[in-house]
């Protein structure tokens, strides 16, 4: 075999190497500080000079690496405008997680087939440690879901705070955070499906009853059993309502008429 011709050139491109900015690498590092527990929440963290001599880099980048901190949770200001330690809260991951299925263009299905596996699920788990503080949340709840029923309201904000307070019944912040994103996605879709529906509205607080029941007395069956038709019955609503269970979310109310309503 002969040697290779050293005359010849290949087509071969290299991108241009990319390099961290320098105020990512600061939040990178106090974020690992903080998850590895080196810095405890609620701890105080350095002071902006502080920081920038530490890490060697002008207060300007310090100053960005924060604002990125604080963007994610990670650090929150108490007394004095000082920053702390802290854990992001539920909502704040909730929001963020339901714009990244937004922008997965994610489809009313897709949403309705992972609340099918975890609602039954949660309410089997709140029935077995639910408290009377999260009996009586729930029961103004439902008082309250019956009479904007009645009165014709909208029922979105009772229907998520239902599902809501099933999941905090648990004891278990997992669920909350893994079922929460897209359940504020999927349930305003009551907004749009209800009013096609006479009827519904009943339908809707004789199932968030019946699940109530199941759970002060604390049958896990029972609370996985309504949960379930109650989850089942949403979905054949949807159909009847003449709306599509493929289209993706947000799509779906520019198409029958109703985005910002």
């Amino acid at each position: 075999m002969g040697e290779p011709d050293g005359s010849q050139q290949t087509d071969t491109r290299f991108s241009a190497v990319e390099s961290t900015p320098t105020y990512r690498l600061v939040f990178e590092s106090i974020e690992r500080a903080i998850l590895e527990g080196r810095l405890r929440l609620g701890d105080r963290l350095p002071t902006e000079s502080e920081l920038s001599a530490q890490f060697g880099v002008h207060r300007s980048t310090t100053r960005e690496g924060l604002r990125l901190l604080e963007q994610s949770g990670l650090a929150e200001r108490g007394d004095g405008r000082r920053l702390y330690a802290a854990a992001p809260r539920a909502g704040d991951l909730s929001t963020r997680a339901s714009r990244a299925l937004l922008l997965q263009r994610v489809t009313f299905d897709e949403l309705w087939a992972l609340l099918h596996a975890i609602e039954p699920a949660a309410a089997g788990e709140a029935a077995r440690a639910i408290g009377p503080d999260q009996i009586a949340a729930l029961e103004a709840n439902v008082q309250a879901t019956r009479a904007a029923v009645e009165a014709g309201e909208i029922l979105t904000a009772w229907d998520i705070e239902f599902h809501a307070l099933v999941a905090e019944a648990t004891g278990n912040i997992a669920w909350q955070l893994a079922r929460e994103p897209a359940a504020m996605l999927l349930f305003p879709a009551n907004e749009r499906m209800l009013p096609k529906l006479p009827g519904a509205g009943h339908r809707l607080v004789t199932a968030h009853a019946a699940i109530l029941d199941a759970l002060k007395a604390g049958s896990v069956a029972d609370a996985v059993l309504w949960m379930r038709r109650h989850i089942e019955d949403f979905r054949r609503g949807w159909l009847v309502a003449g709306l599509d269970p493929g289209a993706t979310v947000g799509e779906e109310s520019a198409a029958d008429g109703t985005q910002g309503r």
